[in-house]
């Protein structure tokens, strides 16, 4: 680890340990090299065992998350969208992850209001509630009322919240730095890549702005749709610490019940909602990355209102018509295509074995082959497909791996309005549109145009790049570069085995001369005995403390 941050974050560095040591991963704290961090008696007296036999390691992951606390336990639930790297075992236990926050004081969110919006409470507004609706790992909400009269929800970020999730973030890319270098069957896994998307991700949590500035890009999508309701961002009382928006009352998606007695017809609910979902994925490229029920409500008269933009989803127009022409493909069985969109689209972490993958793809496309459209199981077709993928060692982009989970959860929450919902019925039409719009006479032609101008500027630059290659060959100065990895930590430790090596002979070497010097009898002998024993002592005392500091014995 980086010395510096090691003595800036000395503390949690330590926590970590601790809480690795005390859930079974001792063995994994070792291959670290992570014990030195803790001092010689920690090591000796804490248990380094591999749990209680009833739990297993899925689940003393996801305790490990719970007990290091909110950043770790966002991280934890954006790993369980990636079913492409992590293993089904541990993302059924980090789909269970909670934030078992407490709400900070009301005098605290009161002087973060008034720090944030440089005005007292009084003059932002006419009544606020002390007492939080809700509170999460990163800020709390409270309701209030504008001047006005405007009910609305203020979201206030917690005290040192940006600061915390930095030191975290920063040990989070050490670790996964150590993981990635002293076990090499976890790159499969890719560690550094899931912490820089989890960087990527709680950063933009945390800027309270830029989740207004989502949720205005959305209102502006939807203005027109009066089927779902938006909440009004109030910039005059928005900072990058506290967000001010319309509060909307209505009843919880989940609450199947008390939807009916109200008189709502749960059918009608589950097909907008997919609607909209679909209209915002397929034809806006802009989703809500997480659609259960706490984030839906319904508004007088039918209307959906969406909540907390924290995680929202892209797709760009590129990855949207790959994904489209693959599952034309799967319709058409035409497994070829398939496996070459499958590659295009993501990213091999290792060889792939094409004939094997051809032969998988046909499995899964004859699975679901015929079956009719409103009997197609969602949740086991993108669980079937996935499995092609990690099996395959192809990762997708994070974006669409958000989106499959967002998909599979709407359908969750269609099926709890409606017993019958099936998304596969409303995703047909979108992708049938899309499909007839890409192939118009006048997308034909804009592609066309498209097309022939990087063909253009492709050829432009042949001349140039061949003319600095062969400027390279005449004056001697064409270089290739090769690259070795994970060889690194083999030159360390072969470096500190032969430092211990001519230490430990430099040691016994001066110990013989100590013994001859003492058969040889005499003062100055004798004072010259002393000398080299001291000597061997300090250096055999050095060579003991940095065997045990290293934690192999």
């Amino acid at each position: 680890m980086s010395p510096l941050r090691l003595l800036r974050n000395l503390g949690r560095t330590r926590e970590i340990v601790l809480v690795l040591l005390n859930h079974g991963f001792g063995d994994l704290v070792e291959r670290l090299g992570l014990l030195r961090y803790l001092r010689w008696w920690n090591r000796v007296v804490m248990r380094r065992g591999e749990g209680p036999p009833s739990v297993t390691a899925p689940e003393r992951i996801r305790l490990v998350l719970e007990e290091l606390g909110p950043t770790f336990v966002k991280f934890g639930q954006m790993a369980s969208t990636r079913p492409d790297l992590v293993p089904p075992g541990v993302i059924a236990q980090l789909q269970r992850l909670q934030e078992r926050v407490a709400a900070f004081s009301s005098d605290e969110a009161v002087a973060l209001v008034e720090s944030e919006l440089g005005g007292s409470l009084d003059q932002l507004f006419s009544w606020f509630d002390r007492s939080p609706l809700a509170a999460g790992s990163l800020g709390q909400v409270h309701r209030a009322r504008l001047p006005d009269g405007t009910e609305v929800a203020v979201k206030i970020r917690r005290p040192n919240a940006a600061r915390d999730v930095e030191r975290d973030l920063a040990l989070m890319s050490e670790l996964a730095g150590l993981i990635e270098a002293h076990i090499p069957e976890a790159e499969v896994f890719d560690p550094q890549g899931l912490v820089q998307q989890f960087a990527r991700s709680i950063r933009r949590e945390l800027s309270f702005q830029r989740e207004g500035r989502t949720i205005d890009e959305f209102r502006r999508h939807f203005s027109h749709d009066a089927s779902l309701v938006l909440p009004r961002v109030y910039w005059e009382r928005t900072s990058e610490g506290v967000l001010t928006m319309d509060y909307l009352e209505g009843l919880s998606v989940g609450d199947t019940q008390g939807l009916k007695d109200a008189g709502y017809q749960t059918e009608l609910l589950a097909a907008n909602g997919a609607r909209v979902f679909l209209k915002m994925a397929f034809e806006l490229g802009l989703f809500h990355g997480d659609p259960h029920p706490g984030n839906l409500r319904v508004l007088p008269g039918g209307v959906l209102g969406l909540l907390d933009f924290g995680m929202v989803g892209r797709l760009e127009p590129d990855k949207r018509e790959l994904l489209v022409d693959l599952l034309a493909s799967v319709a058409h069985r035409d497994v070829t295509a398939c496996v070459n969109l499958i590659l295009q689209i993501g990213r091999p972490s290792r060889p792939v074995d094409r004939p094997l993958l051809q032969a998988d793809v046909r499995d899964f496309i004859e699975t679901f082959y015929g079956v009719p459209l409103d009997r197609v199981d969602m949740r086991r077709l993108l669980g079937d497909f996935v499995t092609i993928l990690s099996t395959h060692g192809i990762r997708y982009p994070a974006d669409l791996m958000l989106l499959f989970r967002a998909i599979v959860t709407l359908e969750s929450v269609g099926r709890q309005l409606d017993p019958q919902f099936n998304l596969s019925v409303p995703l047909r039409p979108f992708v049938e549109r899309m499909i007839r719009e890409r192939y118009s006479p006048g997308q034909m032609v804009s592609r066309a145009l498209l097309e022939t101008r990087t063909v253009a500027g492709i050829v432009a630059e042949i001349p140039r790049q061949l003319g600095r290659t062969l400027g390279k060959l005449s004056s001697d100065d064409l270089r290739i570069q090769l690259e070795h990895r994970h060889l690194e930590h083999l030159i360390s430790e072969l470096d500190r085995s032969g430092n211990r090596i001519v230490t430990g002979m430099v040691m016994s070497a001066l110990i013989l001369a100590t013994a001859l010097i003492i058969r040889a009898g005499g003062p100055a002998p004798g004072w010259l005995a002393g000398a080299a024993f001291i000597l061997s002592s300090v250096l055999g005392v050095w060579l003991i403390v940095g065997i045990f500091r290293s934690g192999r014995l």
